[in-house]
């Protein structure tokens, strides 16, 4: 994005705070460190989440990571890797199948942590998986949050499988008397903020988007983020968007607690058609059904499948109104389609087969990041690097927003074509 005019002391920083490690089921051996370093650079943003953090043999290696002689120590939390910073993150699931998203100060505050879930933990304990399954309910699990130092919030709180609003009608509900101590709620893949601001209780609370990456490939990292706005501490240029020099935790704290004029400035992701459970569908033969059709179905399929409920229908369903009402701080929401799903489509192929790699890589690597080329450089730029005009006719109808979505459910994600 065009830099903005801003104070020379304030900068802004592009956040993914959510990632899984290597240890994490269903995750590729290939999410690293370094490799999300990477990826992260790549894709044009300065801060990315570690990831899984409570997890030893993980906390280990980011320990070992903070070591090594080519890494620069910010703060207890955050340091800095090939040029991205990293902030100590993990997910936890709760007795009610409801995943949280835990933000930590240093490395003794995860260790804190990690203690006090330890006599709950289900399954093989902290070293079964790199998101924790814990015998304790969400109240429980954010009064040890607290006393640890760390910001919480549910994750991808809408999505009809462990998420707040599938096991809950509320924050309270979910939390109970800690819910004012909520720091953020996670939007997701299926929701933004306009379906998000569509629940009165949900208005007062800071949005994150964040891309929930099993794996680095540039389909996934950073498919989501979160700009904010943060004061310098320690370099960095103004407006400088990805670039994360300055960022300390206390300055992300800050920024999601909207404190002392830091904030939120921009909530980017996927239109939430392309989520996997945007629409109400069979999980299944994902036929897609109407909440009404679908009850008087008992959401059951024809095929006897399950129908699982979309975000679209269960955000209805809680909000008080049609349509959003935003308050003052809600920043905007930037819809991005990932630069190699549109390569994908322009060629016709599987979007991790070796020519859209290589596309994607050529155009990143002439431009700088993939954020860089969605965005900003001309038309006539990207068609000096690419083989295939059909690529840029792509990127154009992303730009004016013509391109097609056929939305997702079901589990399965939304697609996307070109306008007839």
């Amino acid at each position: 994005m065009e830099p903005m005019d801003m104070d020379k002391d304030v900068m802004h920083v592009d956040a993914d705070l959510h990632l899984h490690g290597r240890f994490s089921i269903g995750v590729s051996k290939l999410m690293t460190l370094r490799r999300m370093a990477h990826g992260a650079l790549q894709k044009g943003i300065g801060l990315v989440g570690t990831g899984d953090c409570l997890h030893p043999t993980w906390l280990s290696e980011i320990k070992a990571t903070r070591a090594s002689p080519d890494v620069t120590i910010i703060d207890d939390s955050v340091f800095e890797l090939g040029g991205i910073r990293f902030v100590l993150t993990a997910e936890v699931e709760d007795s009610h199948r409801v995943h949280h998203l835990f933000i930590f100060p240093s490395i003794s505050a995860v260790e804190a942590m990690a203690e006090a879930i330890r006599p709950d933990c289900a399954g093989r304990g902290l070293a079964s998986d790199g998101r924790p399954r814990v015998r304790l309910e969400a109240h429980q699990l954010a009064q040890r949050a607290m006393d640890a130092g760390a910001l919480f919030g549910p994750a991808h709180a809408f999505t009809p499988w462990t998420s707040m609003y599938a096991a809950y009608g509320s924050l309270s509900d979910c939390y109970k008397d800690l819910a004012p101590n909520v720091s953020f709620i996670e939007l997701g893949l299926s929701a933004d903020t306009d379906m998000a601001d569509r629940i009165p209780e949900l208005r007062p609370l800071t949005f994150l988007s964040n891309s929930d990456a099993h794996s680095p490939v540039p389909l996934r990292l950073a498919r989501e983020f979160t700009r904010f706005e943060i004061r310098k501490s320690g370099g960095g240029g103004a407006g400088d968007g990805g670039g994360a020099a300055g960022v300390t935790y206390n300055e992300l704290a800050k920024a999601i607690r909207r404190e002392g004029g830091r904030k939120p400035v921009l909530n980017a992701g996927l239109p939430p058609q392309l989520g996997k459970y945007h629409e109400s569908a069979c999980i299944r033969c994902k036929t897609h059904y109407g909440p009404e059709q679908a009850a008087v179905m008992s959401w059951r399929c024809t095929c006897k499948g399950r129908i699982k409920k979309g975000v679209v229908d269960r955000i209805h369903e809680l909000s008080d109104g049609p349509g959003p009402t935003h308050p003052g701080h809600r920043p905007p929401y930037l819809y991005l389609i990932s630069l190699a799903e549109m390569i994908a489509m322009a060629k016709g192929r599987g979007v991790n087969t070796k020519g859209v790699t290589s596309a994607w890589e050529g155009l990143v690597e002439a431009f700088g990041n993939e954020i860089r080329v969605l965005l900003d450089v001309p038309l006539e730029d990207v068609a000096r690097k690419v083989a295939d005009p059909k690529i840029v006719e792509v990127l154009k109808a992303f730009r004016e927003d013509r391109i097609v979505i056929k939305a997702g459910g079901g589990g399965e994600y939304g697609s996307i074509s070109m306008p007839q």
